[in-house]
Protein backbone atom coordinates (compact mmCIF):
# COMPACT_ATOMS: atom_id res chain seq x y z
CA UNK A 1 0.00 0.00 0.00
CA UNK A 2 1.55 2.96 -0.91
CA UNK A 3 1.82 6.74 1.23
CA UNK A 4 -0.93 8.26 -0.64
CA UNK A 5 -3.35 5.29 -0.49
CA UNK A 6 -2.84 4.78 3.29
CA UNK A 7 -4.03 8.32 3.33
CA UNK A 8 -7.21 8.23 0.89
CA UNK A 9 -8.55 5.12 3.20
CA UNK A 10 -8.40 7.40 6.75
CA UNK A 11 -9.67 9.96 5.14
CA UNK A 12 -12.62 8.11 3.59
CA UNK A 13 -13.52 6.87 6.49
CA UNK A 14 -13.65 10.03 7.90
CA UNK A 15 -16.02 12.20 5.46
CA UNK A 16 -19.66 11.73 3.92
CA UNK A 17 -18.60 12.33 0.65
CA UNK A 18 -15.45 10.16 -0.11
CA UNK A 19 -16.26 10.87 -3.78
CA UNK A 20 -15.00 14.70 -3.46
CA UNK A 21 -11.34 13.54 -2.39
CA UNK A 22 -9.07 14.53 -4.31
CA UNK A 23 -5.28 13.93 -3.40
CA UNK A 24 -2.17 15.79 -4.85
CA UNK A 25 0.97 14.75 -4.22
CA UNK A 26 3.61 17.50 -5.38
CA UNK A 27 7.38 15.93 -5.56
CA UNK A 28 10.60 17.66 -3.79
CA UNK A 29 14.10 16.88 -3.71
CA UNK A 30 13.52 14.34 -0.21
CA UNK A 31 10.13 16.20 0.81
CA UNK A 32 6.77 15.55 -0.88
CA UNK A 33 3.60 17.42 0.13
CA UNK A 34 0.16 15.79 -0.10
CA UNK A 35 -2.45 17.91 -0.37
CA UNK A 36 -6.02 16.86 0.69
CA UNK A 37 -9.36 18.66 -0.93
CA UNK A 38 -12.25 17.33 0.58
CA UNK A 39 -16.02 19.04 0.78
CA UNK A 40 -16.96 22.14 2.42
CA UNK A 41 -19.11 19.80 4.83
CA UNK A 42 -16.08 17.49 5.61
CA UNK A 43 -13.48 20.13 6.03
CA UNK A 44 -14.36 20.17 10.06
CA UNK A 45 -14.34 16.39 10.30
CA UNK A 46 -11.17 15.83 8.77
CA UNK A 47 -9.57 18.67 10.96
CA UNK A 48 -11.12 17.43 13.67
CA UNK A 49 -10.93 19.57 17.01
CA UNK A 50 -8.40 21.83 17.69
CA UNK A 51 -7.04 19.81 14.57
CA UNK A 52 -5.93 16.79 16.66
CA UNK A 53 -7.65 14.42 14.06
CA UNK A 54 -5.33 16.22 11.00
CA UNK A 55 -2.42 16.17 13.67
CA UNK A 56 -2.99 12.36 14.37
CA UNK A 57 -2.83 11.41 10.07
CA UNK A 58 0.10 13.56 9.63
CA UNK A 59 1.28 11.30 12.80
CA UNK A 60 0.67 7.92 10.45
CA UNK A 61 2.03 9.90 7.62
CA UNK A 62 5.18 10.44 9.35
CA UNK A 63 5.62 7.37 10.92
CA UNK A 64 4.87 5.43 7.52
CA UNK A 65 6.97 8.25 5.26
CA UNK A 66 9.96 7.66 7.47
CA UNK A 67 9.75 3.68 6.96
CA UNK A 68 10.76 4.78 2.78
CA UNK A 69 13.60 6.98 3.80
CA UNK A 70 11.13 9.98 2.54
CA UNK A 71 9.72 13.08 4.36
CA UNK A 72 6.05 14.32 3.50
CA UNK A 73 3.75 17.08 4.49
CA UNK A 74 0.34 17.08 4.97
CA UNK A 75 -1.93 20.13 3.76
CA UNK A 76 -5.89 20.18 3.97
CA UNK A 77 -7.11 22.39 1.40
CA UNK A 78 -10.59 23.71 0.13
Amino acid sequence: MTIKKLVLHIVEALVDYPEQIAINEIQGGQTSVLEVAVAKEDLGKVIGKKGRTVNAIRTILKASAAKFKKRMLLEIVE
